[in-house]
């Protein structure tokens, strides 16, 4: 395992990272966190080794993973990084309006991006990721700098192979009360 750190992941590994921190979570009964699939249709198939040679999607994906954190519904997508800045044209436009209609339905959203010139996770709350997406429609940059965010989100990994989004998710949740708590306080004091 500890080769991981030294090159850095490469291409899916982030994807087989987090997979298998959602199993470890899984076992620990701390998540339960299920991979979409994106759906595809197969045109031509190699019958011999039973393999899809060539697929067209058939609809665009929403995100990458859906589930429940002790009893809290949970949605996020895992995204890659080479630079310091990311382009928000990696993140789609449904992909934002499905994570927008989830938080309504009082889920979590969230997007892991991993920077693999410094082999660091990030989490990025909706509430920011959102706030990036408005200023890019608005006119604004089309994409955000590693130096703009939260650095209470960056991650490390955990044991060199687990992404522990929990703890993140769980510094989520603490801000989401207590603006909760000042918004309730703010509308008593009225």
């Amino acid at each position: 395992m500890g080769t991981w750190n030294s090159r850095g992941l490469r291409g899916s590994t982030l994807e087989d990272m987090v997979n298998r921190t959602n199993e470890w979570y899984l076992e620990k009964n701390l998540a339960l966190m299920q991979k979409i699939p994106t759906p595809i249709t197969p045109v031509r198939m190699d019958k011999e080794h039973r393999q899809i040679t060539l697929a067209y999607f058939d609809q665009r994906s929403t995100i990458d993973y859906i589930g429940a954190v002790q009893g809290i519904p949970v949605c996020f997508d895992a995204k890659e990084c080479v630079a310091e800045t990311f382009p928000l044209q990696n993140i789609h436009e449904h992909q934002v309006e499905f994570m927008k209609n989830f938080e309504k339905q009082q889920g979590v959203a969230f997007v892991l991006i991993y920077y693999s010139s410094r082999n660091i996770l990030y989490y990025m709350r909706f509430e920011e990721l959102y706030r990036f997406w408005m200023r890019a429609q608005n006119g604004g940059r089309k994409s955000f700098r590693f130096e703009e965010l939260d650095e209470r989100f960056f991650m490390k990994f955990f044991h060199g192979c687990y992404v522990p989004y929990l703890d993140a998710l769980n510094l989520d949740l603490e801000l989401r009360d207590e603006l909760d708590k000042t918004d309730e306080n703010a509308y008593n004091a009225k």
